[in-house]
C-alpha cells in the first residue's frame, strides 16, 4: 500500500476511510491476491478485509495460497495504531507468524479490532519505557465463522525524539 505517511502528510492526522479504502482496493500485491478492504470505522479502531478464491490465488492443492492469506493480514493493525496514536509516534509491524489451521476455501475475512482502552494503554506503555513491543493475534475465518489461520502480528511503537 502506498506509504501512510505519504498519505498522512497529503490529507492531514487521520488518513480518511475513503482514501485508505480506495487506495487498499487498488495498491496492486492486494488487487493481485483478490484482497479487499470491506469495511474500516471513523475511529479506526475496526477494519474488515476479505479474499475470495479465484484461480489467480489458488495453491497447488485449490485452497488459498498460504502468502495470499498472510498479506491480507499485513499492514492493519498498523494502519489502526498511526491514525490513533498521531504523528509523534512511530508504529512498525516488526515479526509476524502464521498457523494453519484448516484449508481456506471460498471467502475468507479477517476483522482487526481495537478498543479505546487498548490504545490508552499502548500509549502510556510507550510513553513511559520509549518504546512497546507487544503481540496482537488475528484470525482468518471463512464463510462458516471457522478459523482458517491465526496471525500473530509483533508491533513496534515508540516516542518520536
Amino acid at each position: 500500500m502506498p506509504s501512510p505517511n505519504l498519505i498522512r502528510k497529503l490529507s492531514g492526522e487521520k488518513t480518511p476511510i475513503w482514501l485508505l479504502k480506495l487506495l487498499g482496493n487498488i495498491w496492486l500485491p492486494y488487487l493481485g491476491a483478490g484482497i479487499a478492504v470491506d469495511e474500516v470505522s471513523p475511529d479506526y479502531l475496526y477494519i474488515k478485509v476479505s479474499m475470495k478464491l479465484h484461480w489467480y490465488n489458488k495453491n497447488y492443492v485449490g485452497t488459498h495460497f498460504g502468502g495470499s492469506l498472510y498479506a491480507m493480514t499485513d499492514p492493519f493493525y498498523m494502519l489502526m495504531l498511526m491514525n490513533n496514536l498521531g504523528r509523534s509516534y512511530i508504529v512498525w509491524d516488526k515479526a509476524a507468524s502464521i498457523d494453519f489451521k484448516k484449508p481456506g476455501k471460498g471467502k475468507v475475512t479477517a476483522e482487526f479490532k481495537m478498543t479505546a482502552e487498548e490504545i490508552a494503554d499502548i500509549k502510556a506503555k510507550t510513553d513511559t519505557a520509549g518504546k512497546y513491543i507487544f503481540d496482537k493475534p488475528v484470525n482468518i475465518l471463512n464463510e462458516s465463522g471457522e478459523i482458517v489461520a491465526t496471525v500473530i502480528k509483533t508491533l513496534y511503537v515508540r516516542k518520536k525524539t
